[in-house]
């Protein structure tokens, strides 16, 4: 076998588990009850199913010649991306009070840090949580 099979092969068989993960994280974004739960799907399926996809692309790119490593760097991108914007998203989804169960109480009467707010603002908040 010549390196051109084994290459498009490998290319196959990373769309294949490309697409897996990508249909993996649709159905779980369409499936999931909640915010939270559904948040889970598009950040962690997702990002592997686009991973495999740019990787394929890149071993295809150097198997016909013309070598390309932006793959890399798009891909680099998403990876870290993707988990800041799902830390982002959960956090709005704590503090719109939209999870289920809300976040145990902590010992000695403490906030947990994101819902942690300066007293001066403890009004506005309430004010905003009642409108």
């Amino acid at each position: 076998m010549s390196f051109e099979i084994i290459a498009t092969y490998a290319v196959a068989v990373l769309l294949l588990i490309g697409s897996f993960f990508i249909i993996v994280a649709s159905i779980g974004l369409l499936k999931l009850n909640d915010p939270m739960t559904r948040l889970h799907a598009p950040t962690k399926a997702g990002t592997l199913g686009i991973g495999a996809y740019l990787l394929a692309a890149m071993i295809y790119s150097f198997v016909g010649g013309e070598g390309s490593l932006h793959e890399l760097l798009i891909m680099g991108f998403i990876f870290v991306t993707a988990p800041v914007s799902a830390n982002f998203m959960a956090k709005a989804n704590i503090h719109r009070r939209d999870c289920k169960p809300q976040p145990p109480a902590l010992p000695d009467g403490d906030m947990w840090a994101t819902l942690n707010v300066p007293e001066e603002d403890r009004e506005i908040e309430e004010t905003a949580r009642h409108t």
